[in-house]
């Protein structure tokens, strides 16, 4: 497994990380066992990064987490969590008080004193653009809450903005390929400041593992159900805003590029760390076996400029049109 250094936290961390929403809600049941059983898996395959946040199932997610660490002293192990949403998304809701509360919060779910890294979860643009935003978290650098901060962003616009704050040790945001627009400004902008890249959803909701047909259901509480439309968050972070029936159609043509020997998933996650400043890539995983099919993406040889282009191409036939320009 590749390791690299996430942007201004100075830590370093595995190439293909852990997303761990799964493991709070919002994808079906969650079996404290089966839980424990990803993070394992993943830790052995050589992950030493793992995302989270408070709101995941209200906390469930962060306090799988700390049960785990709390069981391995001596890890090696960075979370990032994230904050921000356990309140209505406005800008008199984003101050320090309301930030000391949170953290507070996560230190005890994770079970630690100080937390490695709090992003602010998907903020309005107005946070994004406040100085006083920006006073309250070098404050809680200063108090010792928190070691590093970073911004979770749904808009190219808004990583921009984040990444010329000089207190922003990393910006994660939706990048798979069927959302290529950071590759045009972000990630040029992030290398030359030093921000580290976390690339969120790059499996674009399970569409790129190419197991989807049409006729594919979801549970009702799995949010590939519930938010299609945008019903209860940001549209594009479910199937990261493409319609599911051509989204299924592009992951068929994109399963075709891919090298004998790795999986479309593998693939997909592959593409995503071996670009030029990623620091790394946090699919989820729901139980062992793609836990471990995930880490072994991190592993793959370069998969050449033949996929990549036909990974333009697939893109600028299906998506270039609606996703482009909306994020």
């Amino acid at each position: 497994m590749d390791h690299r250094i996430l942007g201004r936290t100075g830590r370093t961390v595995s190439a293909i990380g852990l997303g761990t929403w799964q493991l709070g809600a919002d994808w079906g049941d969650v079996d404290p066992a089966a839980a424990t059983a990803v993070l394992d898996a993943s830790v052995e395959a050589g992950v030493t990064f793992f995302d989270t946040a408070d709101v995941y199932g209200d906390g469930r997610s962060e306090s799988f987490i700390g049960d785990y660490l709390a069981g391995h002293p001596g890890h090696e192990i960075t979370v990032a969590t994230k904050m921000g949403r356990r309140l209505p998304q406005v800008a008199e809701n984003y101050t320090l008080d309301n930030f000391r509360a949170w953290t507070d919060r996560s230190r005890r779910n994770l079970r630690v004193e100080t937390l490695d890294l709090v992003q602010l979860h998907c903020p309005p643009t107005s946070v994004i653009e406040s100085d006083a935003v920006y006073d309250a978290l070098d404050t809680l650098v200063a108090e010792g809450a928190i070691a590093a901060y970073g911004l979770s962003v749904e808009e190219t616009a808004q990583a921009l903005a984040a990444i010329a704050r000089p207190g922003v040790a990393s910006i994660q945001i939706i990048l798979n390929a069927f959302r290529l627009k950071p590759l045009d400004e972000v990630l040029p902008a992030a290398m030359k400041a030093g921000v580290g890249i976390i690339a969120r959803v790059p499996l674009a909701s399970g569409l790129l593992t190419g197991k989807y047909t049409r006729e594919t259901t979801f549970a009702a509480d799995d949010h590939r159900t519930y938010n299609r439309s945008g019903e209860a968050f940001d549209v594009g972070e479910t199937f990261s805003g493409v319609l599911f029936e051509s989204g299924v159609e592009a992951a068929q043509r994109f399963a075709d590029l891919v090298p004998e020997g790795a999986t479309p998933a593998q693939a997909a996650l592959a593409w995503i760390a071996q670009l030029e400043g990623v620091s790394t890539v946090i699919p989820g995983a729901r139980n062992v076996a793609q836990a471990q099919s995930n880490a072994a993406a991190g592993e793959l040889p370069d998969l050449g400029d033949d996929f990549r282009a036909g990974v333009t191409r697939i893109y600028d036939e299906y998506f270039r049109a609606t996703v482009h320009p909306r994020w």
